[in-house]
């Protein structure tokens, strides 16, 4: 068998291309209602919950899912899982906290609260940074995901044209509709998503015999969530590690967080993000047992990114080949146009109107809507050096780890500590960068740290390693120059008074409550956990 060679039949293609010109149309429509920079960026800050939870959870599920979660399954086993609840973990813990001092702070970028609550110069070097991060990490992993597959199953596509289609279709919906269209495509996206990875969830459990079946034939190995302190994988003690780089990317990371933004109020944005972690605990079936369900069915593929691709190839049925098509390709889109908006939001309000301020709003749209052009096209022509990695999975975590522990750091800490200032924050995020980068290239990159016979460890130790420097330094620093006017910051610091406020503004029917569903939503995390400790 030729891995992930599909048979793809004319009403497949009808139903990739019928996608293909829905969304561009959508872009298209309404790019028509646009009539400010809130309405482009923010979608005029009027988001609901169910729209903020469905964005968010298949901006995530794209490239490091479809192909990287079955990747790293096969590989390893259940344990992948542990990327999966510590996202509702994070998530829980940013309704509760975070998301009410960034609404609170009215701001559009999350670098942009560094402003409020330290000072420009922090603010600057963040957004440099989740510039770089959003086109080399996020676009290109998304990029190389859906070249990598669709160049594997559609005849007469490279790994270069595949990523240039991909490119260009979702830089035209994203430059023409903004934040909008980005979530409401994403809305869509998300339930093909599921209902293509449920559908390889259920060929694929009854090729493998069952439940009861597959689990008798699988190793302790390959079914426990926790692993010894020396595994290649994931050592029980680097769920901790887990833990800080789900705060990056769930709290932190623009390409994320901007949804949550552009809530309705805050309420609305607290239910989308527990929303979006109680989506994330079914990705168990949908994106970790296929892969489990590949080490039975097809034991030593080359390449464990053509999980996903052999498993719909061997299979599905014909007819269902073009909607798990569709669905991959939605699921690649997602995380595409959410990273084109967030990279030229960035670059709009952070630089070009913190430069222009008197710029009016038809001007700033402009020039977000070339930066998406840029960053589209610099993320393509990087996306297929990634395949010098093991695999996606790995990438993405491993390049995470290194570097933004220390800004998790300065987050964190700055809502909960008001001591913490302005020097050591923009200190801290400088040094973290100059140590996490050299640290990465040479342990990662270019092999100097294994010739030099330095011990190698795992890199969520790395990650737990460079949070601690992060706090030390951003302490040290602070402790050691002038503390900020308390005033100032009160709003956007953590205190019990505004807590109890938020609380207080509730005034909702129990089931409503955002407190009793974080508690439901904890109840459902833990028992899944328990289920295969």
């Amino acid at each position: 068998m030729e891995e992930g060679t599909f048979n793809l039949q004319l009403l497949d293609y009808v139903i990739v291309v019928v996608y293909f010109v829905g969304v561009i149309a959508h872009g298209l429509y309404v790019s028509r209602g646009h009539e400010s920079a809130d309405d482009y960026f923010l979608a005029g800050r009027n988001l609901p919950w169910y729209l903020i939870g469905f964005s968010l959870f298949a901006s995530n599920m794209s490239g490091s899912s479809f192909v990287g979660l079955m990747g790293a399954s096969y590989d390893n086993g259940i344990v992948v899982f542990n990327y999966e609840w510590t996202a509702a973990l994070v998530l829980i813990f940013f309704a509760l906290f975070m998301l009410p001092a960034f609404l609170r702070a009215g701001i559009s970028t999350i670098p942009e609260f560094l402003t409020t609550r330290y000072d420009k110069r922090s603010r600057i070097a963040y957004s440099l940074f989740t510039i770089l991060a959003i086109m080399f990490i996020d676009t290109a992993g998304a990029l190389y995901a859906g070249g990598l597959v669709i160049s594997n199953i559609i005849p007469g596509f490279t790994l270069w044209t595949a990523v240039a289609v991909l490119a260009a279709v979702a830089g035209v919906y994203t430059i023409l509709g903004g934040l909008e269209a980005v979530v409401v495509t994403d809305t869509v996206q998300a339930i093909l998503l599921c209902i293509g990875a449920g559908a390889i969830f259920w060929f694929g459990i009854d090729a493998v015999g069952g439940w009861g079946a597959m689990m008798e034939r699988l190793s302790e190995d390959q079914t426990g969530l926790i692993k010894s302190t020396g595994d290649d994988f994931l050592p029980w003690p680097g769920i901790l590690g887990v833990v800080l780089l789900g705060f990056y990317y769930w709290t932190l990371n623009q390409f994320v967080v901007q949804r949550t933004l552009g809530a309705r109020d805050l309420d609305q944005g607290r239910k989308g993000a527990l929303f979006a972690g109680l989506l994330k605990i079914p990705n168990l079936f949908l994106m970790i047992l296929p892969g489990v369900f590949a080490i039975l069915l097809f034991p030593g593929l080359d390449n464990p990114d053509m999980v996903f691709p052999t498993l719909a190839a061997e299979l599905l049925p014909v007819g269902f080949r073009g909607l798990i098509l569709t669905a991959l390709i939605a699921a690649i889109m997602s995380s595409l146009d959410s990273a084109l908006n967030a990279a030229s939001t960035l670059v709009s309000v952070d630089f070009v109107k913190e430069a222009r301020p008197e710029i009016d709003d038809d001007t700033l749209v402009r020039f977000g809507r070339g930066f998406t052009a840029i960053a589209m096209v610099v993320g393509a022509v990087y996306a297929p050096m990634i395949r010098s990695f093991e695999n996606l999975f790995e990438y993405f975590q491993s390049v995470l780890a290194y570097v933004t522990p220390p800004i998790v750091a300065v987050f964190v800490i700055g809502i909960f500590w008001k001591r913490a200032n302005r020097h050591g924050a923009f200190w801290t995020i400088v040094s973290g960068l100059a140590v996490g980068v050299p640290l990465f290239l040479s342990k990662e990159i270019f092999g100097t740290w294994t010739a030099l016979g330095l011990p190698e460890p795992h890199y969520t130790y790395m990650a737990v390693l460079m949070f601690a420097f992060g706090t030390a330094m951003l302490v040290t620093v602070s402790l050691a120059t002038e503390a900020p006017d308390y005033e100032e910051i009160a709003q956007y610091t953590f205190t019990q008074e505004i807590f109890e406020q938020d609380l207080q503004d509730v005034g909702l029917p129990w089931y409503q409550d955002f407190r009793y569903q974080s508690a439901a939503l904890t109840a459902v995390m833990l028992g899944t956990i328990w289920f295969f400790w």
